[in-house]
């Protein structure tokens, strides 16, 4: 019988909720099974880190942060320098830190580029985390050789890569191309359902295993009550870092204040004040931040800009869906959702008060999409989630 010992894991990720998030209730569990997890991370995350029971390493990032979503730039290349920037800035603390008390086993989310690079130098296997979608048998050629083909031509692009490729030389990873670093994991567990994923009969499953929501019971997050009076719950949040769109918040208070019946939750974040929404009609509540998985859980409706956090609560909570992306894999997401027949998808930039109220009250009203919700609900239960996660992470540990 083979008896894996308790070990020393260590978790490597980034500043970003949707990043640190989905690993928590992991790594808990890591915890709970006997294992110390060192988890690395900048300092505004370490309290919630900690709450886990595993160790925050703190590190000092030069990553952009949500406190300031438009310092990531409007093209591809202003989205990809800075991980470069931050992994080569971060790369000596994390030697320092952990130099004598070296982990078993690095695991880490799909941005922390000096994870592999560690992992390599310890001579210790690598598990990566991927809170989105993975890659399937075919994406390089279909997906990132057009998407990246212009750049790579570019001035700036080639100083990129030559600068990405020069520091994995150094590293002794020579050989890794830059693009394949976190892109061809020898091990990933998918922390998304397997709904969410395009080509998912196409994705190499000895290489990546879907293991769905591991959201855990967010004990330390207040229970948000539903009023009396309501015979309806709609929740709008977009998120935690871009929410700058009062336009769209006020065309959400035009569609939903006073319709009879109707509850509504709005989540602005920090970046817009309540005062420039004007008067806040009845029956609607405003907060820079919510309990989202307390609401959703007994919401009727969630407009959402489809982070694969929010989209995935809304599966397991068997919530229809309104997505309005903004950013990065949310646009994917959110054809996803639609394909799937439990979301329609609208341009918050556009969209009107009369179209967001039709297609909150038409999802809600038909019973085709309550089945569908119904089911994927089911089958995410059957993926495993937080335990089945970690049974994959155990099992790359060394045995006695």
């Amino acid at each position: 019988m083979i008896e894996r010992r308790p070990a020393h894991i260590a978790m490597f990720s980034i500043a970003a909720p949707g990043h640190v998030n989905p690993s928590l209730e992991v790594v808990r569990e890591l915890v709970a099974r006997g294992h110390r997890v060192s988890y690395a991370i900048p300092a505004s995350f370490a309290d919630k880190v900690a709450a886990t029971g595993a160790t925050p390493v703190v590190y000092e990032s030069v990553l952009p942060t949500e406190d300031d979503p438009d310092a990531w730039g409007t093209e591809l290349i202003d989205n990809l320098e800075p991980f470069l920037r931050d992994a080569v800035h971060v790369l000596p603390q994390l030697v320092d830190a952990f130099a004598g008390d070296e982990p078993d086993l690095v695991i880490h989310d799909i941005t922390a580029y000096p994870a592999p690079v560690l992992a390599h130098r310890w001579g210790v296997p690598a598990v990566s985390l991927w809170p989105n979608l993975v890659p399937w048998e075919g994406y390089e050629e279909e997906v990132a050789a057009p998407m990246f083909d212009e750049l790579k031509k570019s001035e700036r692009g080639q100083a990129y890569y030559a600068r990405f490729g020069a520091w994995l030389a150094e590293n002794g990873l020579g050989e890794v191309e830059p693009d394949h670093l976190v892109g061809r994991p020898r091990r990933g567990v998918v922390l998304i359902p397997k709904a969410l994923q395009p080509q998912a009969d196409r994705v190499d499953t000895d290489v990546f295993t879907f293991v769905g929501a591991c959201q855990g019971e967010r004990a330390e997050q207040p229970d948000w009550e539903r009023p009396a009076d309501a015979e309806k719950v709609l929740l709008v949040s977009l998120g935690s870092s871009f929410t700058k769109v009062p336009d769209f918040y006020r065309a959400c208070l035009e569609a939903f204040g006073g319709l009879p019946g109707w509850h509504t939750v709005l989540q602005i974040g920090k970046h817009v004040d309540p005062a420039e929404l004007g008067e806040i009609p009845a029956g609607v509540e405003v907060h820079p931040w919510v309990s989202q998985l307390s609401i959703l859980r007994q919401a009727d409706a969630f407009i959402t800009h489809a982070g694969a956090g929010g989209s995935q609560e809304g599966l397991a909570t068997a919530t229809p869906m309104v997505a309005v992306p903004q950013a990065v894999d949310q646009f994917g997401n959110a054809d996803m959702l639609a394909a799937l027949g439990v979301a329609r998808r609208l341009d918050s930039a556009t969209a009107t008060a009369d179209e967001l109220r039709e297609a909150v009250l038409g999802l809600v009203g038909d019973p085709a999409v309550a089945r569908e919700l119904a089911r994927i609900s089911r089958q995410m239960g059957e993926e495993g989630g937080t335990r089945q996660a970690a049974d994959l992470i155990e099992a790359e540990l060394p045995v006695r």
